[in-house]
């Protein structure tokens, strides 16, 4: 394993994934403030104003945060167009999630950053075992974490989306 920085910048073939930064407040509240991003999310409101991002940035410089590894994903045209991240309460198996602002479903850039995090986490990280959920209804996230390497685990949770109320959660593993 290398000498593990926590704040990573990982480019990939279109993207860029970096730390984020205070000045991405206003671009992350407003690819966030869409009840259809929203809603596939457990712990993101809708709205999603800026005082959600100013404080959700603020969150990650919290030390007692060190738990949570996080990502911008930015495209080199537009800037911020969603985030990664890994959080979780074992440090041996971090959960994966992600999300990406509308206009950007369906380029394939989800599975270009969550195979991107994964190799991170293995090689850089050390991570052997990496957990994700998706949404019941959430094919397109399925089939990112599917071509990503994730399997069924067999669980589905029930959960609670701040956005969207109670919801299924399939959960996944990705095993390096």
């Amino acid at each position: 394993m290398c000498s593990l920085s926590l704040r990573p910048v990982l480019p990939t073939a279109r993207l860029t994934l970096r730390p984020p930064e205070a000045k991405d407040a206003s671009r992350i509240a407003a690819q966030a403030n869409d009840m259809g991003v929203a809603a596939m999310t457990l712990r993101m409101p809708h709205p999603y104003r800026l005082e959600d991002a100013n404080a959700f940035l603020a969150g990650l410089n919290n030390p007692l945060a060190k738990d949570k590894i996080v990502f911008a994903i930015d495209d080199p045209d537009d800037g911020l167009v969603g985030v990664i991240g890994f959080h979780g309460e074992d440090p041996r198996a971090p959960e994966l999630g992600y999300w990406l602002g509308r206009s950007y479903w369906g380029r394939g850039y989800a599975t270009e950053a969550v195979r991107a995090v994964l190799r991170w986490a293995r090689v850089e990280w050390g991570k052997k075992i990496v957990f994700a959920g998706h949404a019941l209804e959430n094919a397109a996230s399925a089939g990112v974490l599917i071509k990503s390497g994730f399997l069924y685990t067999g669980e589905v949770l029930d959960q609670h989306s701040v956005a969207a109320g109670p919801t299924k959660t399939r959960m996944m593993v990705w095993l390096a």
